[in-house]
Formats: structure tokens, sequence, C-alpha cells
């Protein structure tokens, strides 16, 4: 049996989880999906869907979509599901996991590559996040569990951005790709995504595609220059005066410098890049230490790596402890070899980290 597809779907309570996933699931594209309802949250999809009065209830759509709700492990639902898929029982082609509104998808993610048998049978696509403009400042200030919900996501949709001015909603989807610039943002209105947006987009496969925010690039490129070419990195705190957190306001004197950032949030990313190799032996024993002290802090990370004597450039990713590496294609006769290294944490110690990269590189 070919393994089962699975997206991991989270985002601020209110943001329309809901609303797309009913989108989801009445849209006639022809796959047959099943929705497992991770706890019972304060927005589940409601009694015309579901009936709640076991631990576990199966209801089939009237598309062939099906729908679970769990109240135990996620790990047996998710054997439970593929057992009675073997056995022709339960047709379907793949997951949603829906996440209550303030869930952690960290442990979920996990799952798929700690527990054998659910890595036997799914393969994890990707963590979508919807974020709902309206309350996001306030939800990112106050809430961890928000913050750490882009960190981990692929793909970060905006709900509700009509219920804000476009200085608000530019502000947000800068504060955002700060914390992950990695995910492309799309805004989108009452749950309206196209299903290619949502399904098959392989966040989690080891290819050589590292997509960067392009504008988290330029921020980056801008400040070097004002740093004098200092450095590999660049991360925004509440000091930074960097012309494009006052963009928005610059006639206004009343907003300092720090008016996209008046919050300097524990969610960062770290962007290496180098035109030298990396010796293999030392950049794995430095990876190994620092996933090792720091796992719990490192949401997601992601390089396609130029390594010492190697003809293939090397790709490697994680969530948390978990790293994994791979050979990629071939680098090309023309192609300029360089690393490109993203990671995604909760007040990661930037200096060990460029300064261990550094060191590891020949």
């Amino acid at each position: 049996m070919k393994l089962i597809p699975t997206t991991i779907l989270t985002g601020f309570l209110g943001a329309g989880k809901t609303t797309l996933l009913k989108r989801i699931l009445s849209e006639a594209h022809g796959q047959k999906i099943a929705v497992v309802e991770n706890e019972f949250g304060e927005e589940n999809i409601d009694s015309e869907i579901l009936v709640s009065d076991t631990t576990e209830q199966i209801v089939q759509m009237s598309n062939g979509c099906i729908c679970c709700t769990i109240r135990e492990d996620l790990r047996a639902t998710l054997h439970s599901l593929a057992e009675k898929k073997r056995k022709g029982e339960l047709h379907f082609d793949r997951v949603v996991i829906e996440t209550t509104g303030l869930a952690d998808p960290g442990p979920v993610a996990q799952t798929f590559f700690m527990d054998d048998e659910v890595a036997e049978s799914y393969l994890l696509d990707s963590i979508l996040t919807l974020v709902d403009a309206k309350h996001a400042a306030t939800q990112l200030n106050e809430r961890q569990e928000a913050r750490r919900q882009v960190g981990f996501a692929d793909r970060i949709f905006i709900s509700k951005a009509d219920l804000v001015d476009a200085k608000e909603l530019e502000a947000l989807q800068h504060r955002l790709s700060h914390m992950n610039p990695r995910a492309p943002q799309s805004v989108v209105h009452f749950g309206e995504v196209a299903i290619k947006d949502v399904l098959d987009l392989y966040g989690f496969n080891l290819n050589a595609k590292l997509d960067i925010d392009p504008d988290f690039l330029k921020d980056e490129q801008a400040h070097h220059e004002h740093d004098h070419g200092h450095g590999n990195d660049h991360v925004h705190g509440p000091d930074c005066e960097h012309p494009s957190h006052q963009h928005a306001h610059a006639h206004d004197p009343a907003h300092g410098a720090g008016h996209h950032h008046h919050v300097d949030d524990d969610v960062k990313s770290f962007v290496f890049k180098s035109n030298r190799a990396f010796d293999p032996a030392r950049l794995e024993d430095f990876l190994g230490a620092i996933v090792n002290i720091y796992g719990p802090r490192m949401l997601r990370y992601k390089g396609v790596l130029y390594m010492k004597d190697t003809e293939r450039k090397v790709i490697f990713q994680g969530v948390h402890q978990l790293m994994g590496s791979d050979l990629g294609p071939a680098w090309g006769p023309d192609e300029q070899r360089h690393s490109k290294m993203v990671f995604i944490g909760i007040d990661m110690p930037q200096d060990i980290l460029r300064q261990g990269l550094e060191q590891s590189l020949v």
C-alpha cells in the first residue's frame, strides 16, 4: 500500500480552520479525504457533520470523504484508520489532521517520524497555519503557541484581512516572514483556498528547493551593507533600525524604528549562506551537538549544502531533535556551489550557530 499523504492544519482560534476544512471536504476534487479532529477544541466541525457520542466516531460524507474525531491517542487513531484502509473497510486517499486552536504542531509532526507503524503507512506532506489578521498582533504578542504555529508552517494563510487596513496587513506579513521566511503567505477570504495550495506541498520532502522569502533576503542584504559586510545572518530585534521596519511610517515621526517589531518575537529565523565547502565530519559533529542541546527550541530547519569531495548537493532538514539528510541532485557544471540553511526556533543562540557553522567550513 503506498504511503498516505497527511496534512496538519493548525492555526489561531477563530482563524477559519473549520471553514477551510468544510471547503476541502465539500469540493468536488475527486479525492477521498479522512479528517482527523485532534481533540475537541472550541471550534470543531460542529454536529451537522460529526456525531460525537463515542470515543472514535467515523462519519462518511456524501462525496466519499470521512471524518473521525479522537479523544485518545493520535497514533492509535492513525493505526486504526490505516488498518481499515488495508482491509478495504474504509476508502480514503489522504488525511488532514486539524489541531485545536492552541495546539503545538511539533509533537503531531514528530509522530510521523518517531512511530514506526505510523511511518510505514503515512507520509507527512506539510503543516499549514491559518492566521487571523484582525487578532494576529494580540495573539502573537501574548501566546507562544501562536508564534510556534507560525514557525512550524510550510505555508501560511492569512484570513480576515478585509478587517484590517493595508498598513496593518503589511506589518503583519513582514513580522510573519521574519519568524518564518520559508513559508509562502497567501491572503484568503472565507476559507476559499485552491486545493492545489493545500495538498501535495511536499514540505517535508528532502528536496533541493529551499525558498526563502525574498523580502527577508533583501532586508538581510541591506543589513550586511549597513554592517560593512560583516556576518552571515540577520535577525530583527526591538532596536533594529532597519529601513524596512520604518518604511510604512517614514513620514510619521511618532512611529519609532521598531514600528513593525514593537515586540521582539522569541520565534525567529536565522539564515546562513556560504560559498565555501563544509567539512562533512565537522559539520555533522556540530549539527549533532546543536540538535542535542537546543532540539526542543528548534522548530524547523533545512539546508541545501555544498560539501567537500561530494559532487552532489546534500540536503538536510529537521523538526526539533529529529534530523534527516540525503544526497540531492549533482551540482551543474556551471552552477555556483554554495550552502544555504535556514533555522527557525525559539531564542536560538545565533552567535553559537554562526560560529559553529563557520568553523565547520573547509
